[in-house]
């Protein structure tokens, strides 16, 4: 109900007040064409959803239409009225305003088109440094490559931009390669077309996963609850068979040497309404206090709720977020709903970095590019 209100709010609001100043009183045909993209779009949000025909392409027409049309649309409602509000104490306000609108819908339109065709491809390499004494010395400079949030459908469109990704992370001659969840978005025979190529990813020490909340298969239409229990046994089955080391509330330790630390993995742990199964001290069961411990949390959220105040864990790494696959500088809409939505966080000698994902629920990007996280251990 509530994201049925946003679009409402979205969509038929700045539509009837664009029809009511401009379209109006046009022959009959501005008027219909008007009133299809509006039409197109609560068609496929109710076929989507209820439909129970094709709902990933409804969805994805849905969101087409949301960038392309309604949120230009809202946008230009939102400068033209506020010109209009202005146009009572400055007369020219009101024109200026609806020709900056204009220019907004263009720019708006221009930055969905791109992210739509482009920007959900555009794989990035993130470098960045993790430094701490109590990384041991014989992990100095040791690579991790994080990978989250593959919604492996998503590619279904662009199967080669997976193996562009094997490729670019394979490139990055890692220690250890590790994926913080979401590898399907509803069920598993997504990864139908995709199981030889992800059974290529190579690192030293091997790869290692958690899941997440989609991972589950919760979001499905199902007559029989059994059928969403079978699907998650598949999803962990096919992890294993693509010869990923899924840590379901445990850990393995990684040595070098006489050296070693510790990669801890749970399973999804988030808030309502998303699903919380993590196991904190099955996870951490046997290694010793002093270990330098790595954290694979899908949700972020897990950080301040749990691992902060009932653990001494020092790198935690997670996704979830996608930064809403929306980001220009600082900004993001996933800030109003995270505290921590992506990049590297800090509590003392505490470190958080949130993966802002590969892939998503729709196949859209803008600036935040699908991410490949390349961290090194420092210990100097």
């Amino acid at each position: 109900m509530k994201f049925l209100l946003i679009a409402f709010a979205i969509t038929v609001l700045p539509d009837l007040y664009i029809w009511s100043q401009f379209i109006h009183g046009q022959n009959i045909w501005w008027n219909i064409l008007y009133w299809i993209p509006l039409a197109l779009i609560i068609l496929s949000l109710v076929m989507g959803f209820w439909g129970g025909v094709a709902p990933t392409f409804f969805l994805n027409l849905f969101f087409v239409l949301l960038l392309t049309t309604a949120i230009p649309k809202l946008l230009f409602a939102a400068v033209s009225l506020s010109g209009r509000l202005v146009s009572y104490i400055i007369s020219p306000a009101a024109y200026i305003a609806n020709v900056v609108g204009v220019a907004v819908v263009a720019l708006t339109v221009c930055g969905a088109i791109y992210g739509l065709t482009v920007g959900w491809r555009k794989l990035t390499v993130k470098d960045m440094t993790i430094s701490s004494q109590r990384i041991p010395d014989s992990f100095n400079g040791y690579r991790i490559v994080q990978l989250s949030d593959l919604h492996i459908s998503t590619f279904h469109l662009s199967p080669q931009t997976i193996d562009k990704l094997v490729k670019m992370v394979n490139g990055l001659n890692a220690d250890a390669i590790v994926f913080t969840g979401d590898l399907v978005n509803l069920t598993p025979d997504e990864l139908d077309p995709f199981m030889d190529v992800l059974s290529q990813f190579k690192s030293k020490d091997g790869v290692f996963s958690v899941l997440g909340n989609h991972d589950y298969c919760i979001y499905g239409r199902y007559k029989d609850a059994s059928v969403q229990a079978g699907n998650l046994k598949e999803v962990i089955a096919r992890q294993k068979e693509l010869g990923w080391d899924l840590l379901l509330n445990e850990n393995r330790i990684l040595r070098r040497g006489n050296d070693s630390i510790a990669l801890v993995g749970v399973e999804n742990d988030g808030t309502p309404p998303f699903p919380s199964y993590a196991n904190m001290p099955k996870a951490l069961k046997g290694i010793e206090d002093d270990t330098y411990k790595v954290l694979l949390s899908h949700d972020p959220t897990h950080w301040r709720r749990d691992v902060l105040p009932n653990t001494n864990i020092d790198l935690t790494l997670a996704g979830h977020t996608h930064s809403m696959q929306f980001r220009i500088g600082d900004f993001s809409p996933s800030m109003w709903t995270y505290n921590e939505w992506g990049g590297t966080y800090y509590e003392d000698d505490r470190v958080l970095h949130v993966n802002t994902g590969t892939g998503g629920n729709v196949p859209f990007r803008f600036g935040a590019w699908p991410e490949i996280t390349l961290i090194t251990l420092n210990n100097k």
